[in-house]
């Protein structure tokens, strides 16, 4: 058995590598040319090859438009979350898998982890969030009503609808995992089809994705497709309905931007490219205070964490003059305890980069850096590498500069790998400065205890930042760190970093939608949103709105309640039990002496509590729980004597698709005898679905 296992061992060596497949038109498509070879990045051994040799990307497209997109628009917000929850819990099951594959791109533990729990991670934050933020319906209505006349006969409502074309990603190596998941989430809620294109060097773990995706058969047809290998002709056959969002250089960005179908049919463009991150240390983080120490970790964890590949990552180190050796030595000592190897090798905390290729990429980077620094850690033509070929594998040393800040090349040259450069600077002013000249980043930190200091360095290098994080000792137990994206931030940056903006919560998904201004009468907007409007026909019927259930509710359906006089006596007695005796309510004198009311008035909040009583119906039934008030507001007080009417009217229904209930939203308006409005507010409730 020995001695067959080695034979078969030895064929195996001599049988090309397989290819990576695409997954279009509802198929896996296998190239029919060579294609390109891939490495695992620890060993040099080929392990794929990758061609896209064959896919018609035109007949792509279109199968994402008329079977993915269809499906996918049939279902709600909430239906679509409830998919994408579904998913993230699919791939957490697979993750060790992932893992597996994850380690030959040169990823540790750790790197996997950060990549693969990270991007189902950003399924299941997106799925949490559109249930809270979303309703469950297909349209998505933005803002306020706007009125456009005097009479309340003519209003105008922005709405959001799916776009009908596809969502084209195109990634880049760093992160095959995250990359592809954060761009796919607000997508699908969306409602628009996803074309997944990998980085070459890292096109395997994708693909190992791709197929733990399609294996669980979660996703309607059409929704997710993949592409191995390059994109072809793609973008001629993009509509304005299409997307495309791009991670990568930003000269690469530059170049598909200006696509001429892109430029001639408006397609929407976002890219994540590079970024000259920074972190800044305050005055008052001295060495032996806890943001000293901070500082310290988190410039080393940014040079080492995925072997620096990020776009996140710490490029820029801004440390107050008096502090730089004082970094330097306590960085140093740091990174001299990081153990560069095999990730599968205990103790290794540093793996490979992403191929030979990119190795080479940043020494010839870090040859640029040198012309206006000096490197303090680090060689970076050799490395000492635990269980491993460090000529075979990409190992590269962490690098750390210490440069001139007045020199144009700590600004403008990225090394996409363990390496960071300390600069020094005397000022606040001049450290803003000094961010500016990146052009534009995707995030940075300053870390400091001051207050104020953070206050002037956060607005003065806002604007060429897309994030920052304020680190210190009270935030840092709870702080995901400084290069971490988080799906509720926005995640991009402005200038050199893209102008673009990935996530952000619900931005990501309006992003893949289109905005329309809708000027209609309250009736047919009514109709158009799904959701009761000021104006728009009330039904009141011989049936209270509340011993309605939530399939036999319809928005419009009101009940008008009163009138109620408000008594001197009411008032006292709410004044006396609740302990708010403010004088605009108690005492007459000061009462009279104050310019918005002359006399004595009710609380707001007795006025609330009045119109409760009134639209209420006591006895059990399908209304379950009032969870909540919201846009309250007093518009005209309530004297003693006024009669107050309140007319309640259901404004929008959302269902639960996991529980036997749902959200009602109604309209308040309480007036008084002479038909003004007293107070106006949203009710919020939960009301029972029908009985089986």
């Amino acid at each position: 058995m020995v001695q067959f296992r080695l034979v078969s061992l030895v064929e195996e060596s001599r049988m090309p590598s397989p290819m990576l497949r695409s997954h279009v038109l509802g198929a896996w498509h296998t190239a029919d040319d060579d294609g390109k070879a891939v490495h695992d990045a620890v060993t040099g051994e080929e392990i794929a090859r990758v061609s896209s040799s064959g896919v018609d990307f035109a007949a792509a497209l279109d199968y994402g438009r008329r079977t993915g997109g269809p499906a996918l628009r049939e279902l709600t917000f909430h239906q679509r979350a409830a998919l994408l929850k579904a998913l993230g819990l699919h791939i957490r099951e697979q993750r060790e898998r992932l893992y597996a594959v994850s380690a030959r791109t040169g990823a540790t533990l750790g790197d996997s982890k950060f990549d693969v729990d990270g991007g189902m991670g950003v399924l299941l934050s997106y799925a949490s969030k559109a249930k809270r933020e979303l309703p469950n319906d297909t349209v998505y209505v933005d803002g306020p009503v706007e009125p456009l006349g005097k009479g309340g006969t003519f209003l105008g409502q922005h709405v959001c609808v799916s776009l009908r074309g596809v969502a084209v990603q195109i990634n880049a190596f760093n992160f095959p995992v995250w990359g592809p998941l954060e761009k796919f989430a607000p997508a699908f809620l969306a409602g628009v089809p996803t074309i997944v294109k990998p980085a070459t060097p890292t096109a395997f773990l994708t693909a190992e994705l791709i197929e733990v995706i399609v294996e669980s058969g979660i996703l309607p047809a059409g929704a997710l497709q993949f592409v191995a290998g390059g994109l072809g002709d793609t973008f001629d056959h993009l509509t304005g309905q299409d997307l495309v969002s791009f991670t990568g250089s930003a000269s690469t960005a530059q170049l598909l931007r200006t696509h001429s179908a892109l430029v001639r049919n408006a397609v929407r463009f976002n890219a994540e490219a590079d970024s000259l991150n920074l972190s800044a240390l305050g005055p008052d983080a001295v060495p032996g205070t806890p943001e000293f120490d901070l500082f310290v970790k988190a410039l080393v964890a940014e040079m080492t964490v995925k072997a620096g590949q990020k776009c996140t990552a710490i490029r820029r180190a801004f440390v107050p003059s008096g502090l730089v050796e004082a970094v330097v030595e306590a960085a140093t000592a740091r990174l001299a305890k990081t153990v560069v190897g095999n990730p599968a090798a205990e103790g290794v905390r540093m793996g490979a980069l992403a191929s030979l290729d990119q190795r080479d990429e940043v020494r010839r980077s870090v040859g640029a850096l040198t012309g206006a620094g000096r490197i303090v850690y680090g060689d970076p033509e050799k490395v000492d590498v635990l269980d491993a070929d460090p000529q075979r594998g990409a190992f590269l040393s962490p690098i750390l500069l210490v440069g001139d800040p007045d020199r144009a090349e700590p600004h403008e040259v990225e090394a996409f790998g363990p390496v960071a450069t300390v600069m020094a600077y005397d000022t606040t002013d001049q450290l803003v400065e000094y961010a500016a000249r990146g052009q534009g980043s995707l995030a940075g930190s300053v870390v400091t205890a001051d207050t104020a200091f953070a206050r002037d360095v956060v607005l003065g290098v806002a604007p060429w930042h897309g994030r920052l994080l304020i680190l210190n000792d009270r935030d840092a137990k709870e702080s995901t760190g400084h290069g971490s994206p988080l799906p509720m931030l926005v995640h991009g940056g402005p200038g050199r970093a893209g102008g673009g903006e990935e996530m952000g919560g619900i931005r990501g998904v309006l992003h893949h939608m289109q905005r329309t201004a809708v000027q209609a009468d309250p009736d047919t907007l009514a109709a158009v949103t799904g959701r009761w409007v000021a104006g728009a026909q009330r039904h009141v019927d011989d049936v209270h709105p509340f011993r309605k259930n939530l399939a036999q509710l319809r928005p419009g359906d009101t009940v008008v309640a009163g009138p109620r006089r408000v008594t001197q006596e009411d008032v006292e007695h709410f004044a006396e039990f609740t302990g708010d005796t403010f004088y605009a309510h108690m005492d007459a004198e000061a009462a009279a002496a104050n310019p918005l009311f002359g006399e004595r008035v009710a609380h707001g909040y007795l006025v609330v509590s009045l119109a409760a009583g009134l639209f209420v119906d006591p006895d059990p039934g399908p209304v379950l729980a009032n969870f909540g008030v919201d846009s309250l507001r007093f518009l005209s007080p309530v004297k003693f004597g006024d009669e107050l009417t309140v007319t309640l009217t259901c404004k929008q229904i959302t269902p639960r698709e996991s529980a036997d209930y749902g959200e009602v939203r109604w309209d308040a308006d309480v007036t008084r005898q002479d038909g003004e409005s007293v107070a106006k507010y949203d009710v919020l409730t939960l009301v029972a679905k029908p009985a089986g």
